[in-house]
């Protein structure tokens, strides 16, 4: 039995620490070094980059980051995974390559592809193979999108690493893919061994967010040693797919606990199945323990097959956007912002019908006898999307920036004056066959293979694991933040937010379950009550998740929130002041 593989994450999007990879090649021992560069706004931007500078479609810094460390790795043995590839996986291990002949360095550079869906798209939705990931219409109107990518499995890594790539670089896999991949090479897994591929999974996705797992994010942040900079994780994966995660010892900063580690695993989740391209993945059957400082123990998890689709991430023109901010200071707000919105309708040249969309809010971040001149303002927020640029442009603007002398008292712009209309994206998740999607593994200078994404099917019966046999304390309760006994962590999917609610012992455990509904939830975050909200349990990890439906649009690019992809809304939550038991704040 092969001993236990240390993999290390050195990148959670794009535009984490430039020195993540030089921090975990140099603070410790590892075998492998990941990261995660992508996400569905991503594939968006890379989009908008490759448009402008053809060639470029992939995260530049994943190249910058490997100038760094590229000959510490070939040195130790240390191999390299990730989807920094992008739009362009081919060009990006190019990029690579030209690096390490500057460095007199010779790595065996793989790449992966196939995920990239828009040169066969016209066919794809001809064939009926293309269809709405929640709604399951298909998808139609090739000409409206500018990505199309699978979210491929582990596979294609898999045979790289097995024809002795020192660095695989892969378009869109899936953020778990990039660990999953190396475990199922060391080990020697085959595609039907679901519960150690699930294994895997659950520690790819605790640690593909980078500092999320070792304390970053964390409700009970003050808790966390040294935050202002937090030492990245690593996941070591035993045969059995069992890991343990940790950080360092290295001095950096973080916290490595089953606080943590719930946190991570409850972020960007749905129910208790997690379906992926290589198994699906039970996170009902998790089973955390801490066995060391910042060392976390996670076991028991169970695997079933995988769907026989592939979810796409598909990015598409959504028009034109523009909004504006004006200040209600002082008293009477709602009525000051009644004037505005009606003085504003007066000055425009277009009806609030003419547009797509027209959203209003009135954000009152004003204070009761205000001590500062910041205490006192609201703010009246207007946003509208058109796909006729004219509409939303400076028609549109100007209209707010004339009411300047003849509206409310106090009034001025927050956020700078008139601007131009914006363009933006719209994310629209797919489905598509696997069979109809094989990953194609390259090698510079070298030959390609086809890896087929075909899982076989295998019938599983999963237990979820039981929860805690605690029961809610009773007896006199208090008013106070429910923020005081849970934790939380949210996040965006497409349109959709999740929010995960977790507590820390049994007692509270037994309370939030009967506490926390989704009628509670509409009550305390009033936002959420005309969205479908699913609530799904987790009796495991003494935790709850809510899928808020459509609360963020069509996605990060396009909605109109001011936290568009929905980081605080735990933190809201956690604000709002409920009666708890008393026996849980001691």
């Amino acid at each position: 039995m092969a001993d236990p593989i240390r993999i290390a994450n050195c990148s959670g999007y794009f535009g984490d620490r430039p020195s993540g990879a030089r921090e975990m090649v140099e603070g410790g021992p590892i075998d492998v070094l990941t990261g995660d560069w992508l996400a569905e706004l991503t594939m968006l931007i890379l989009a908008k980059i490759q448009a402008k500078r053809p060639g470029e479609g992939y995260a530049r810094t994943f190249v910058q980051s490997m100038e760094e460390v590229m000959g510490a790795c070939l040195d130790r043995g240390i191999r390299v995974v990730s989807n920094a590839g992008g739009l362009d996986p081919e060009g990006c291990a190019e990029a690579v390559h030209e690096i390490a002949a500057r460095l007199g360095l010779s790595p065996k550079i793989a790449f992966v592809r196939g995920d990239d869906l828009m040169p066969r798209i016209e066919e794809l939705i001809r064939n009926d193979q293309l269809r709405h990931f929640e709604t399951g219409e298909p998808i139609q109107d090739p000409g409206r999108f500018m990505t199309a990518n699978a979210y491929l499995g582990c596979w294609g890594i898999v045979d790289a690493l097995s024809r002795d790539a020192d660095i695989v670089i892969t378009g869109r896999a899936t953020d778990a893919a990039i660990v999953c991949g190396p475990a199922a090479w060391h080990h020697g897994w085959t595609r039907t061994d679901f519960d150690e591929l699930a294994g895997a999974v659950v520690a790819g996705h605790l640690i593909e967010c980078s500092s999320q797992v070792t304390g970053g994010n964390y409700s009970f942040f003050q808790e966390v040693p040294n935050i202002q900079h937090l030492g990245f994780p690593f996941a070591e994966i035993a045969a059995d797919g069992s890991a343990v995660i940790g950080k360092h010892d290295d001095g950096t900063g973080g916290l490595v606990s089953i606080g943590t580690v719930t946190s991570q695993a409850l972020y960007e989740i749905g129910g208790p199945h997690y379906y992926g391209p290589d198994v699906t993945t039970r996170f009902d059957t998790i089973r955390l323990e801490e066995i060391a400082e910042n060392r976390v123990r996670v076991s028991g998890v169970k695997g079933e097959s995988p769907p026989d689709t592939l979810k796409v991430c598909m990015n598409r023109n959504g028009g034109f956007r523009n909004d504006m901010r004006v200040a209600l200071p002082g008293l009477d707000v709602e009525a000051k912002a009644a004037v505005v919105e009606s003085a504003f309708w007066r000055a425009c040249p277009f009806e609030p019908g003419d547009y797509e969309q027209v959203t209003t809010r009135v954000l009152r971040t004003d204070k009761p006898d205000p001590a500062s001149n910041e205490e006192a303002l609201a703010v009246w927020h207007i946003a509208v999307k058109d796909p006729d640029e004219r509409k939303v442009g400076r028609a549109f603007s100007n209209a707010v920036a004339e009411l300047a002398l003849s509206s409310t008292p106090g009034w001025f712009t927050i956020g700078g004056g008139p601007g131009p209309a914006r363009a933006f994206g719209v994310y629209e998740p797919a489905n598509v066959p696997a069979s109809a999607v094989p990953q194609e593994v390259g090698f510079l200078g070298g030959e390609t293979r086809v890896i087929d994404s075909i899982v076989p099917r295998v019938e599983t019966h999963v237990e979820a694991r039981p929860g805690p046999a605690a029961t809610a304390p009773g007896g006199p309760t208090r008013a106070v933040p429910i923020g005081r006994v849970v934790g939380a962590r949210s996040g965006d999917k497409g349109g959709n937010a999740n929010l995960g609610v977790f507590v820390r012992d049994d007692a509270a455990w037994a309370w939030l379950d009967a506490f926390l509904t989704t009628e509670r939830i509409r009550s305390l975050l009033p936002e959420t009550a005309r969205f479908e909200i699913d609530r799904h349990r987790f009796p495991n990890l003494r935790a709850l998740n809510f899928v808020i439906h459509g609360i963020l649009e069509e996605g990060v690019a396009a909605a109109t929130r001011q936290d568009a992809q929905a980081k605080s809304l735990g933190e809201w939550l956690r604000a709002r002041v409920v009666d708890v038991p008393e026996a849980l704040l001691a």
